[in-house]
């Protein structure tokens, strides 16, 4: 039985070894392919289009780069550290260069010197984020110029990077930055609705607003799924989960509350703020999901199915469904409610947006209303769920 287990710890301890030897050789490879991409690259000839041009594209790269500055030794620092390091990157010397190339081809970023001649930092920022809002801009800045490198980001910038740096320095602030607009991508909306199968949660288009068939959707965007014996299970729909996000508390209501439609059903909290959402059917609160109340991360997943707030036992249903929508047209209602969102939320962006301020019109995104203020925040959730 010893041996047997020495054999055991003998072959695992084998394993593993193997296994670092293999990711050791694997690395040196990898880094010898890159090391071999940014030597031939820089011998090729880019000058139809960018006299300046540099670029050197590795295979799936993290992300791709373009890096303006004026100073061929900060070019070179980007391209040795960044390229090794598994990133794209292409690099000029002027802005109008890169304005010229961030309309030829697609780029996650674009870092730019703030001190240049012609064409500046801030300027490059403005063309960038005017011509492809979905490039995010990178500010290269000495520490003389902090001040007017962080003014860049009501033009549009996302952050900026202070030079001499370090390759380790470098390295760190570029994953921060990827993760960031990574992050920024998932929570992207798109102006899109599609009905699901059952259940819901694994038909779900990652990005979409999704109702799940056979699923009757309130103008308050409450969801009723109602059985044969007319028990209606009612939560919030996917427009509401979706652009309230994330939600602190749930306040249930009452067993065997009688509750008409229209009238407070269930409220939800967002730090100090809540908004009641009405009945969409008439009725007596049979159950109420206390699973839900003590695991709200549960919404996240989907709104719909199992994550119901509270379960009515209907009066009128016969009478009140031709209130509710299903299939298409609660898929044309949300796409109304969503162009209507859209338009007040461009009135609002305008109205909290500060001085020289960029703001990025025209997107949507999970949880865009816990950025707002109180007010806009109030007049939102009464123009979309208080109906």
């Amino acid at each position: 039985m010893a041996l047997f287990i020495l054999a055991v710890i003998i072959f695992i301890i084998a394993d593993i070894l193997i296994r670092m030897v293999h990711k050791n050789l694997t690395e040196k490879k990898v880094k010898k392919e890159r090391e071999l991409v940014l030597t031939e690259s820089l011998k090729l000839d880019f000058t139809n289009e960018a006299k300046t041009l540099k670029r050197a594209e590795v295979q799936n790269p993290k992300a791709k780069i373009l890096c303006v500055d004026d100073e061929e030794v900060i070019l070179s620092s980007f391209r040795k550290i960044l390229v090794l390091d598994g990133y794209s990157v292409d690099t000029v010397e002027t802005g109008q260069e890169a304005l010229g190339l961030i309309q030829k081809h697609h780029y996650d970023f674009v870092f730019t010197d703030l001190k240049m001649p012609l064409m500046d930092g801030v300027e490059v920022t403005k063309s960038v984020k005017h011509l492809r809002p979905d490039i995010d801009v990178i500010i290269i800045t000495g520490y003389a110029s902090v001040e007017t490198a962080v003014e860049t980001m009501k033009y549009g910038a996302m952050d900026y990077v202070q030079k001499p740096f370090t390759e380790d320095e470098l390295l760190a602030f570029v994953k921060k930055t990827l993760i960031k607009r990574q992050d920024k991508i998932q929570k992207q909306l798109k102006p899109k609705v599609h009905i699901t199968h059952v259940p819901a949660s694994g038909d779900f288009i990652k990005g979409e607003f999704s109702i799940p068939g056979g699923v009757f959707i309130s103008k308050n965007h409450t969801w009723a799924s109602i059985n044969q014996e007319g028990i209606a299970k009612v939560g919030l729909d996917d427009f509401a989960k979706k652009l309230i996000g994330g939600i602190d508390s749930v306040e249930l209501p009452n067993l065997g509350m009688n509750v008409k439609a229209g009238q407070p059903l269930f409220t939800v909290k967002q730090g100090n703020r809540s908004v009641t959402f009405n009945s969409p059917v008439t009725g007596k609160v049979s159950q109420v999901n206390t699973i839900l109340k003590d695991n709200l991360a549960a919404l996240e997943v989907t709104p719909y199915e199992k994550n119901w707030v509270c379960a009515l036992d209907t009066e009128n249903i016969d009478s009140e469904i031709k209130n509710l929508s299903i299939g298409k047209s609660a898929v044309a209602f949300f796409q109304e409610d969503l162009e209507k969102f859209k338009l007040l939320m461009k009135d609002i962006l305008k109205s909290e947006k500060k001085e020289g301020e960029y703001v990025e019109e025209g997107q949507m995104y999970i949880g865009q209303l816990e950025k707002l203020n109180d007010v806009n925040w109030q007049k939102v959730t009464a123009e979309f769920f208080v109906r």
